[in-house]
C-alpha cells in the first residue's frame, strides 16, 4: 500500500535514485545560479554574453551596494513589510478563529459553511482581477497598502480556515468540556486550551502564508502603481529600464527579496516540519 524504503528497493531502483536525484537537484538550482551570478557581474561581462563563466570582475559590494543606493529598494522591502506582516496575522487569527469554530461548534449550517471555505480554494484568482480592483476603487483603498492586506487577507482565508479546522478537529472534546464544567469562558477556553495545542500549526501556516503574500506579484501589479506602496515583487519589475536593463542589479534585488522568506524558513524550521507532521504518528 505505501512505497518501501529507497535501502530496501532492488540495485537498478537504487542507482536510477542516485543517479536521478543529484541531477534534479542541479536543473532546479540552475536558474538561482544564474541569479546568483549576474548579481556580482559587471555590466561589461554582461554585455560580452559572459552569462554562465566565471565572472572577470567580482562586484558583489558594489552591486548589493548601488541596488539600494541607486534604486528604491529599500522603499519596496519597507512596503513587503508593512503589507505582508498584518495580512498574515489577519489571515492567521480570523482563520484560527473560524476553524475552532468549524471544528467545536455544532450548528446547522456547519457543514455548508466548511464547503464554502473550500469551494473558495477553487476559484481561479484571474477572474477576479477586475471586480477586487473595482471594489478597492470603490471604497477608496486603491494604490494603498490596505488595498493587498485586504485582499491577502480574504483571499487566504479558504485556505487559512481548511488548514487550522483540520488541526482543532484533533484536539479531544473532553478537555474543552472539562474546562465548560468548571465555569471557564469560550473565549479562555480558545486562547488557554486550544491555541498551545496548535501552536506548531500555527508557525506552520504563518511560514505558508508569509512565503505565499510575500511572493505575490500579480494583485501588486493589479492593486497598486506608485512606488510608495509598491511590493518588492512588483518593485524589481520596475528596475528594468525603457531602453537599457541593468540585469546586475535586477538580480542582485531578487537576492535580496527572496532572503526574508529562506531566513524566515529556517528560523521556523523545527516548528514548521512539527506543525505539517503533526498528527502523522500514532502514539
Amino acid at each position: 500500500m505505501f512505497p518501501q524504503p529507497i535501502q530496501k528497493a532492488g540495485r537498478f531502483t537504487q542507482l536510477s535514485y542516485r543517479t536521478a536525484l543529484p541531477v534534479s537537484i542541479i536543473l532546479w538550482l540552475l536558474p538561482l545560479i544564474a541569479v546568483m551570478l549576474t548579481s556580482i557581474r559587471s555590466i561589461e561581462d554582461i554585455n560580452a554574453g559572459n552569462y554562465w563563466g566565471i565572472p572577470s570582475e567580482l562586484m558583489i559590494i558594489e552591486n548589493y551596494t548601488q541596488v539600494f543606493t541607486s534604486t528604491p529598494m529599500g522603499q519596496y522591502l519597507l512596503n513587503s513589510i508593512l503589507i505582508t506582516l498584518p495580512a498574515v496575522f489577519g489571515a492567521v487569527a480570523l482563520s484560527t478563529l473560524a476553524g475552532y469554530a468549524l471544528a467545536k461548534y455544532k450548528f446547522r449550517a456547519n457543514i455548508w459553511l466548511f464547503a464554502s471555505f473550500i469551494a473558495g480554494n477553487f476559484v481561479p484568482f484571474q477572474i477576479l482581477m477586475i471586480p477586487v480592483r473595482d471594489l478597492t476603487i470603490t471604497f477608496g483603498i486603491y494604490d494603498t497598502y490596505w488595498a493587498l492586506i485586504v485582499f491577502h487577507v480574504a483571499f487566504q482565508a479558504g485556505f487559512c480556515t481548511l488548514f487550522m479546522r483540520n488541526f482543532i478537529v484533533g484536539i479531544p472534546d473532553a478537555l474543552i468540556e472539562a474546562a465548560r464544567v468548571e465555569g471557564v469562558s469560550e473565549f479562555k477556553i480558545f486562547w488557554y486550551v486550544v491555541l498551545p495545542l496548535v501552536r506548531p500549526a500555527l508557525a506552520a501556516l504563518s511560514v505558508l502564508v508569509f512565503t505565499f503574500i510575500w511572493n505575490d506579484f500579480f494583485w501588486a501589479l493589479v492593486l497598486v502603481q506608485s512606488d510608495e506602496v509598491r511590493p518588492v515583487t512588483a518593485g524589481l519589475s520596475a528596475l528594468k529600464g525603457q531602453w537599457l536593463a541593468s540585469w546586475q542589479y535586477i538580480s542582485a534585488g531578487a537576492i535580496v527579496a527572496a532572503l526574508p522568506p529562506v531566513a524566515l524558513f529556517f528560523t521556523m524550521q523545527r516548528h514548521f516540519i512539527a506543525g505539517l507532521t503533526l498528527g502523522a504518528t500514532k502514539g
